[in-house]
């Protein structure tokens, strides 16, 4: 009579979707795409709905806050987790083995190696896992700007400059895909701290330039250096990169998009000369271009200021 009684929710009642939760345990990683509940797809929100235990995954990328309240009105509290709660995730497989547990990502969940070890810590422990993929700006921002998605080389991220020290294999990985005529998605860093415990903030494009400009300056640095003799890869590497930085800086062509996926979208192709004058969005992202075809070069166009 109670399961009779009780108020129906997605075709289950509430009674018996406890029963089913308590009896079918489990991580469930959950896609959530690139902004607003809109961009979620319908599994994914049942999956999060029927969780009985909803992170909200706040390190590698973010959503506005009031998506967040829409979609927390839309599928139940939600609690944030960081870097250290999902990189050592004994407590989160804890309740994953005996509850339902949904780990709402941005984007897709399994974009980062972090969530993919994730997936891999919870078969160990016997937990099953669960999958729901959402849209990713790894695809999202090719497309947009109109570049030919078979065409780009291995994606990298530009990070902060951590006290004098700056990483300087984003622009190495940009110099590689343009010396075989790829382009290069760069995504910005989140997290100043490198922490990843909840002090993000977002890097702008003057932020991107800025250690774009330090990496520039440390590999001219080491411009002299005699390529490998030991390790053929190497040399090819370091021809690449030192090929690359004899271009003028400010001349390197750039497309800066700005919170794609989400009616604030913004793409503009600049110059990193120019770049640091962009306001940008919330999110933004970096495509440098290697030699374009006749129909990447006119929907480039599309992007340029007059």
């Amino acid at each position: 009579m109670a399961l009779a009684l009780s108020k129906r929710l997605g075709g289950l009642s509430m009674a018996e979707d406890d029963l089913d939760n308590a009896a079918h345990p489990g991580l469930v990683l959950i896609g959530m795409g690139l902004g607003g509940v809109s961009g979620m797809t319908a599994a994914a929100l049942d999956a999060a709905r029927n969780a009985d235990h909803r992170r909200y995954e706040a390190y590698t990328a973010l959503w506005p806050e009031e998506d967040l309240l829409e979609l927390e009105n839309a599928v139940g509290p939600i609690q944030r987790v960081m870097r250290p709660e999902v990189e050592q995730p004994d407590e989160l497989l804890s309740l994953a083995s005996t509850s339902k547990v949904a780990v709402l990502v941005v984007g897709d969940p399994l974009q980062a190696t972090t969530h993919v070890d994730l997936q891999l810590r919870a078969q160990e422990a016997g937990v099953p896992c669960e999958v729901h993929h959402g849209i990713s700006i790894t695809g999202v921002a090719t497309g947009a700007v109109g570049l030919s998605n078979y065409r780009f080389g291995r994606q990298t991220t530009l990070t902060y400059p951590y006290g004098t020290w700056i990483a300087t294999s984003p622009l190495e990985f940009i110099a590689m895909n343009w010396g075989r005529n790829l382009h290069t998605l760069a995504l910005l860093d989140l997290d100043p701290t490198g922490q990843g415990t909840g002090e993000q903030r977002p890097m702008t494009p003057a932020d991107a330039v800025h250690s774009m400009r330090l990496m520039w300056t440390t590999l001219e640095e080491k411009a002299d250096e005699p390529l490998s003799k030991d390790h053929v890869l190497l040399a090819m590497k370091q021809a690449m990169w030192k090929g690359y930085i004899q271009q003028a800086f400010d001349e390197i062509q750039v497309v800066l998009c700005s919170d794609m996926g989400t009616a604030q979208q913004s793409i503009v192709a600049t110059t990193l000369g120019q770049l640091e004058h962009e306001q940008g969005g919330r999110l933004n992202c970096l495509i440098f271009p290697a030699g374009t075809s006749e129909v990447e070069e006119k929907a480039l166009l599309r992007w340029t200021k007059e």
